[in-house]
């Protein structure tokens, strides 16, 4: 368990060192702040330290959120990554510039319906189930690659896939096996890894990690 958070710049030290350390590309993987019921003080502070990607969970906190940050802060950009509402759905494409928990096939028509109406779109990522758990959203793995075709079919092309593998498990085999999904449909975005493993996820390929509590300390739940 974490008992302090770390500064932004340890933290991007880590990613660095783990980039390198995989034979990459300096800053080809983005770290993505998530600040999901976070208090706005945490949120100003890693801010003010230069962090300008985050991830939130929830459309109406968000909406509440950022658009004052937005303003003091040019360049934001604003990751979805919880389980997204058919029905808000639309709020979400104004709000967001990557949405990666697409999961579902009435979810893909109602952004494919918004994006022909808006002319552009979020980027996508779909949302891959990889340990199977029937409480968890996502694509299971075994359907991913005929939904793929479902979503490019509607003109929406995503941009590459996320999980979130079980708790208290390894999470390498999830990484290896997200990882093998994206190349055999030709996606390069990988969204995988969190504060406790996000080293193992740049091993193994991914493009985004997504850290919330080695950054912004334990979140307190109302």
């Amino acid at each position: 368990m974490l008992d302090a958070p770390m500064s932004l710049h340890e933290i991007q030290s880590r990613l660095d060192a783990a980039t390198a350390a995989s034979g990459r590309a300096p800053g080809s993987v983005t770290l993505i702040a998530v600040s999901k019921v976070q208090p706005d003080d945490r949120v100003h502070q890693v801010l003010t330290q230069g962090q300008r990607v985050f991830g939130e969970n929830y459309v109406q906190e968000a909406a509440g959120k950022w658009p004052a940050f937005r303003a003091a802060f040019p360049g934001v950009q604003l990751h979805m990554i919880g389980p997204l509402q058919t029905n808000k759905a639309k709020q979400a494409v104004e709000l967001f510039d990557v949405i990666q928990s697409v999961d579902r096939l009435s979810l893909a028509e109602k952004l494919a319906r918004l994006a022909q109406a808006r002319g552009t779109s979020p980027d996508l990522f779909i949302q891959v189930n990889t340990g199977a758990e029937p409480q968890k959203a996502g694509i299971l793995p075994q359907h991913l690659d005929g939904f793929l075709v479902q979503v490019r079919g509607m003109d929406l092309p995503p941009q590459g896939l996320m999980c979130i593998p079980p708790e208290g498990v390894d999470p390498v085999p999830h990484f290896r096996a997200l990882a093998d999904m994206a190349a055999r449909n030709g996606l390069k975005g990988l969204s995988m890894g969190m504060s406790s493993d996000f080293e193992a996820a740049v091993a193994h390929g991914a493009t985004h990690i997504r850290v919330g509590s080695a950054l912004f300390g334990a979140r307190t739940y109302a």
